[in-house]
C-alpha cells in the first residue's frame, strides 16, 4: 500500500491480497489508499484464524475472460454479463446493471463447484419491481453514493442541509430510490498474468438523488489465480459531497439456496460495534462486544446467540485496525462443505447483516430465499456518519481521491 506501513492482520491473506495489488499495477491502476481517519483503533486480530486450504489448478481449465449480452432492461438499455475464470475453477459473474456480481462459484472439500452469492436467475428478476420498487434485495450489487443509513433522509454539509430520499422507513438508505445498484455502469475488461477483471465507471451528476457535485465512480473487480475477488474503488467530485461505497453480496458457502447460514462458523475481527435504534440508526458511540451476542472474536456459529439479537443482526461493527491499513475484516467457515471465505479491507467497518428481511418472495434455480439464508459482510464507513463528526469522515471534496480496497478470498478446510 502506497504512502503506509502494513501491518499483517493475517498472514493467510494479506501476501495474497498484495499480490492481487500487484495484479492491478500490471494492469494499470493503483491500490487503495484512502485518507487518514480520524480513529486509530488497537489492531487485535482474532487467534483464531487459521491459514485457508487452496484446490490445486485443474488442468484444462479454460481460463479467461468473456462477454455475453445479460438482456435489456424495460427502457431498452442493452446489459453486459463478463465471465472471469482462474487456474483453480473459480469462477465469478459480473454485470454492467449496478456492477453487479451474479455468480461466485468456488469448489467445496471434493472439488465440487457451487454459487455462493444469491443471485436472481435472469435480467428480468433483478429489474423486477412491486409498487414501484425493486423485488431483489440488493443481491450482489454496488450499493451508493451512500451506502448504509443515512437518518432522516438529510445531512448538512458546508453549512448548508441537504435532503434525500426516505426509502427505508424514515431514513435514507444505499443511496436513495435509484441508486448506484440501478445505473448501467460502463465496463472495460482487463487481462494481465495470473488475473483478469473488469474496469466499472460511473458518472453520477450533481442533484442525483439529492447529492452534491458530479462524482466520477470507478470499480476494479480482480480475480487472480489464489481464488481472490478484490474489488478496488476509486472516486472524485467537483463539488463537496459524502460518498460510502460497498458491494452488498449475500453469501452462503454450502450453496445459493441450500438453506440459512445460521451453521456458518464466524469470526470478526472487531472488539466493537454500534448498538442501532428500532430504525437501525447508531445511537453513538461505539461498545465492546464482550459479553455481548455482538461477540464474534472467536469462531461461533451465527445463528448460537441469534436470539439474543431482536431482529438479527444488521449493525456495524468497528474493524481492530490503525488508519486505513489492508488487514483482516473476517473469516466465515461452512463446516459441511468446508467453504472458507476470508475477508480483508481497507475499510474501518463492516456491516454485519443476517437477512432479515428475505421473505420467500424473491428465488433463483426454483428456490425461494428464506429469512437468514445469506449473510452479508458489507465492508464500508459507518452509518449517519455524514450527521456524527465523531465518526471518520465521509466527506470527499474536489482534489481528493476517494480509494478503498477490499478482498474475498476463497478456499477450503479439511
Amino acid at each position: 500500500m502506497t504512502g503506509s506501513k502494513q501491518r499483517h492482520a493475517s498472514a493467510a491473506i494479506v501476501p495474497l491480497a498484495l499480490l492481487a495489488a500487484a495484479s492491478l499495477f500490471r494492469l494499470g491502476c493503483s491500490p487503495a489508499t484512502p485518507p487518514k481517519s480520524t480513529e486509530t483503533p488497537k489492531s487485535t486480530p482474532p487467534a483464531a484464524v487459521t491459514p485457508t486450504g487452496q484446490t490445486p489448478p485443474v488442468e484444462g481449465t479454460n481460463m479467461g475472460l468473456s462477454k455475453q449480452s445479460y438482456g435489456k432492461l424495460p427502457d431498452g438499455t442493452q446489459v453486459d454479463l463478463y465471465t472471469l475464470v482462474n487456474a483453480r475453477g473459480m469462477k465469478v459473474q459480473v454485470m454492467t446493471l449496478g456492477a453487479t456480481i451474479t455468480s461466485v462459484e468456488v469448489p467445496d472439500r471434493n472439488g465440487r463447484a457451487a454459487n455462493v452469492t444469491l443471485h436472481r436467475d435472469s435480467l428480468t428478476g433483478y429489474a423486477e419491481t412491486k409498487g414501484g420498487k425493486p423485488t431483489t434485495p440488493f443481491f450482489g450489487c454496488v450499493a451508493g453514493r451512500y451506502a448504509n443509513r443515512i437518518a432522516a433522509g438529510r445531512f448538512t454539509l458546508d453549512g448548508k442541509e441537504y435532503k434525500l430520499a426516505t426509502n427505508n422507513g424514515p431514513n435514507h438508505l444505499h443511496g436513495g430510490v435509484r441508486g448506484f445498484d440501478k445505473a448501467v455502469w460502463k465496463a472495460e475488461p482487463l487481462e494481465a498474468p495470473g488475473a483478469r477483471g473488469v474496469a466499472f465507471s460511473y458518472v453520477s451528476r450533481d442533484g442525483e438523488e439529492g447529492y452534491p457535485g458530479t462524482l466520477t465512480v470507478k470499480l476494479t473487480y480482480t480475480l487472480n489465480d489464489e481464488n481472490e475477488l478484490r474489488m478496488d474503488y476509486e472516486a472524485t467530485t467537483d463539488k463537496p459531497t459524502v460518498l460510502n461505497l460497498t458491494n452488498h453480496a449475500y453469501w452462503n458457502l454450502a450453496g445459493a439456496g441450500a438453506g440459512d447460514v445460521l451453521g456458518h462458523e464466524l469470526v470478526i475481527n472487531a472488539d466493537r460495534f454500534l448498538p442501532v435504534d428500532d430504525t437501525l440508526i447508531p445511537l453513538g458511540k461505539p461498545k465492546p462486544v464482550a459479553g455481548t451476542a455482538m461477540d464474534f472474536t472467536k469462531p461461533k456459529p451465527i445463528g448460537r446467540d441469534m436470539a439474543r439479537v431482536e431482529g438479527g443482526y444488521d449493525h456495524c461493527y468497528i474493524l481492530n485496525k490503525k488508519d486505513f491499513e489492508m488487514s483482516l475484516c473476517a473469516r466465515a467457515v461452512e463446516p459441511g462443505s468446508g467453504r472458507v471465505m476470508e475477508v480483508s479491507t481497507t475499510q474501518p467497518g463492516v456491516q454485519f447483516y443476517t437477512g432479515n428481511f428475505l421473505d420467500g418472495s424473491v428465488s433463483a434455480g426454483g428456490k425461494a430465499y428464506q429469512r437468514h439464508d445469506g449473510f452479508c459482510l458489507e465492508t464500508q464507513h459507518y452509518p449517519d456518519s455524514p450527521n456524527r463528526p465523531d465518526y471518520p469522515t465521509t466527506v470527499l471534496r474536489p482534489g481528493e481521491t476517494y480509494k478503498h480496497a477490499t478482498v474475498y478470498k476463497f478456499g477450503v478446510q479439511k
